[in-house]
């Protein structure tokens, strides 16, 4: 199968220019650098028949992404499929990341709608601050990552892959070790420790933005570290920061042209899909089996990812 570099479309190019300066640069830089890369699915027999390959890649890319969506629904470990997938199809590091998060967003949304009823009773005041800190450093990881050249995010994506994986792996005994046990809703309403819970969110959103994998992980574990109960309460807030995290962060992607849309399409169906017919299924699988399932997947991955930066 033949690579083809694409140029992305330059429709409304002088109104972003004028709006926002900084994500025109960046798509001038990941545009020159080549980064966005998409396979040619159009066989040489015509322009309407798939290449039998072609159609084998979108197949598996779907089924992946059903899984991402199922687990990011549960309690996370999508990235660690995703983007290992997107690599392993010749997307390069940064794209793959952007159009990971691209992928799954659509998923997670649609985890969120499930969990209204959980949502109708969180705390007003704590959802919409933590909403609000997600947001903005979810923004500045996206642009913190397009900023990165794509030669040292390479060299890094190991380390953040392996960091992920080891919070995915130990964070629910993080967890059980650090876990406020005090009096429900007490210590969420002491401004100090709101604020610091504020900062800690913000932190988390920021390397959402930037890479995203473990992150929900990351706000289960300080979600609960900051006294919310109840599993399905802390996951229904810990999806729409999510969400709130990814959405900054998809909206600079597609401004910026970083997103191998032809790989987006076939996986945003399937996160869909995932995220809200698959979750069903896969309750029905130990916790634990799946669980082991995403760390062996993320430590198979940080391996590859390390001999590919410096082998």
């Amino acid at each position: 199968m033949e690579l083809v570099i694409r140029q992305i479309p330059r429709r409304g190019e002088q109104a972003l220019v004028a709006e926002a300066p900084l994500l025109y640069e960046v798509g001038q830089q990941i545009r020159h650098n080549g980064i966005v890369r998409e396979r040619a699915y159009l066989s040489n027999w015509g322009s309407t028949l798939l290449d039998a390959s072609s159609v084998i890649l979108g197949l598996s890319l779907f089924l992946v992404a059903v899984l991402a969506g199922a687990l990011n629904a549960l309690s996370g470990g999508g990235t660690f499929l995703v983007f290992p997938s997107l690599l392993l199809a010749g997307v390069p590091p940064v794209s793959a990341n952007a159009t990971t998060t691209v992928s799954l967003w659509p998923g997670v949304v649609s985890s969120a709608l499930a969990y209204r009823p959980e949502l109708r009773r969180a705390p007003v005041g704590v959802g919409a601050g933590l909403v609000l800190v997600s947001l903005l450093g979810g923004a500045i990881g996206a642009l913190l990552l397009l900023r990165t050249p794509p030669t040292f995010f390479e060299r890094v994506v190991p380390y953040l892959v392996l960091f992920a994986t080891l919070i995915f792996a130990f964070g629910p005994r993080l967890t059980r070790r650090w876990a406020y046990t005090g009096p429900v809703g007490s210590e969420l309403a002491d401004r100090r420790r709101f604020s610091l819970l504020l900062a800690v969110q913000l932190l988390i959103a920021l390397y959402g933005g930037y890479f995203g994998g473990g992150v929900g992980i990351l706000m289960l574990a300080a979600l609960s570290v900051f006294g919310l109960r109840g599993y399905h309460h802390i996951n229904a807030l810990r999806t729409v920061l999510s969400v709130s995290v990814n959405s900054t962060a998809v909206l600079i992607f597609i401004l910026a042209g970083a997103i191998a849309w032809g790989y987006a399409a076939v996986m945003i169906a399937g996160a869909i899909f995932g995220g809200y017919g698959a979750v069903n299924v896969l309750r029905r699988v130990p916790d634990p089996v799946l669980r082991g399932a995403v760390i062996v997947v993320g430590l198979v991955v940080s391996a590859y990812l390390f001999a590919r930066a410096y082998g």
